[in-house]
């Protein structure tokens, strides 16, 4: 039986698009990949060191709150997507499936996670600030313009509720 898109949900396919991005490019595995092998003042280099920026890890050399922080940012981006992409209402509002209200809905639902995710977990960093913290919500709004559109690619085609 073939998988169509009656069976899949818009904030379904966005959340998992954003689990996958998340535990594949914020690995340290790819992480220090992308730092070895990638120049950032190419625009390739640039994109593939950006994808790294939700970074997760299991130890470091940092203090505990840093590494704290650092996987929390990870799980926040993936968590705030989904409430995002469930609060957005320009999927909810189209009139068909697959519109470019889905597409910017997902998009839209990315940047607004990687932000508030940004801020969030700055505050818990040691020794926080509220410029660092706007700083960091920055860093994480340019991450999510820049591959939000991965997710709105997936949300195209989804029912939102029961079909």
């Amino acid at each position: 039986m073939a998988l169509t898109n009656r069976y899949k949900s818009a904030p379904g396919a966005g959340t998992l698009a954003a689990l996958i991005l998340v535990l594949v490019f914020g690995s340290p595995w790819y992480v220090d990949w992308a730092a070895n092998n990638t120049d950032p003042k190419t625009a390739g280099g640039w994109f593939l060191r950006l994808l790294a920026w939700p970074t997760w890890r299991f130890n470091s050399n940092d203090s505990v709150q840093d590494v704290f922080a650092a996987d929390l940012k990870a799980i926040l981006v993936v968590a705030l997507t989904a409430l995002f992409l469930y609060l957005l209402p320009g999927s909810q509002l189209a009139r068909a499936r697959g519109t470019l209200s889905q597409f910017f809905a997902g998009w839209a639902s990315y940047i607004f996670a990687g932000a508030f995710a940004a801020l969030i977990t700055a505050l818990i960093k040691a020794n926080p600030s509220l410029v660092g913290a706007f700083q960091a919500a920055g860093d994480g709004a340019e991450y999510g313009l820049f591959t939000g559109w991965i997710i709105g690619i997936a949300t195209l085609g989804g029912w939102r509720g029961r079909p």
